[in-house]
C-alpha cells in the first residue's frame, strides 16, 4: 500500500526544484512512499510563509537562499511546523554551517554533488521518523574537529552574512557600530 505525503521544495534554482519534484513523484527508489509536492520556492522568506501555510510533511532544502539562510530556516521551520521532516540538500561544505544544521536536528543531509538516488532511497525513512546524513557531509564534518558552539549573538550575526548582507547592515539591525 502506497503512502502519500505532502512536500515543499526550496531551492532558488528553479531546474533543481523541476528535477526533484520530478523524481519524488515519479522515482522507483521511493519504494511504496508517494510525495506531492504543493508547495514550492525560491528564496528564505517564501520557503518560512509557505511552511507556515502549509504545514508539508517534508521539506526539502538548500541553505544558501536570498533573504534568510538554511539555519534561520530550520529554526523557523522546528517552530511553525514541527511535524515537517526537513532534509537539506545543498552545495554548501562549510564545517561549521553542517555541523549546525546536524545539531540543530535536521532529518536528512546530503550534498548536492553526491548521487541524488541516495537521497531520494532515504526519504521514506526520514518520513517514518529516521535520519539520514550523507556519508560525504560527515566527512566534512569529523575532518574539521569540534567547534566551539556559537554563541546567541554570533550565530544571529553568521546567519545575516549567510544571508548576503554588507557589515553596515548587520551592524544596523544589531544596533551596534560599524567599527
Amino acid at each position: 500500500m502506497t503512502k502519500r505525503y505532502t512536500g515543499m521544495l526550496a531551492d532558488d534554482h528553479k531546474i533543481v526544484r523541476m528535477g526533484l519534484k520530478s523524481a519524488l513523484e515519479h522515482d522507483r527508489a521511493m519504494q511504496d512512499t508517494q510525495v506531492q509536492i504543493v508547495v514550492e520556492a525560491e528564496d528564505g522568506l517564501q520557503t518560512i510563509e509557505g511552511v507556515k501555510a502549509h504545514r508539508p510533511d517534508l521539506l526539502i532544502l538548500d541553505v544558501s537562499m536570498p533573504i534568510a539562510s538554511g539555519a534561520e530556516i530550520v529554526v523557523d521551520v522546528q517552530r511553525w511546523s514541527p511535524d515537517t521532516k526537513i532534509v537539506v540538500y545543498s552545495g554548501v561544505t562549510s564545517p561549521g554551517l553542517l555541523a549546525h544544521l546536524i545539531e540543530a536536528g535536521v532529518h536528512g543531509l546530503f550534498a548536492k554533488g553526491s548521487d541524488a538516488s541516495d537521497m531520494l532511497a532515504a526519504v521514506p525513512l526520514i518520513l517514518r521518523g529516521g535520519r539520514k546524513i550523507d556519508a560525504a557531509i560527515l566527512d566534512i564534518v569529523r575532518g574539521a574537529g569540534t567547534p566551539a558552539p556559537l554563541r546567541a549573538r554570533e550565530r544571529q550575526t553568521l546567519n545575516m552574512v549567510l544571508a548576503g548582507r554588507t557589515n553596515a547592515e548587520v551592524a544596523a539591525l544589531m544596533g551596534i557600530s560599524i567599527n
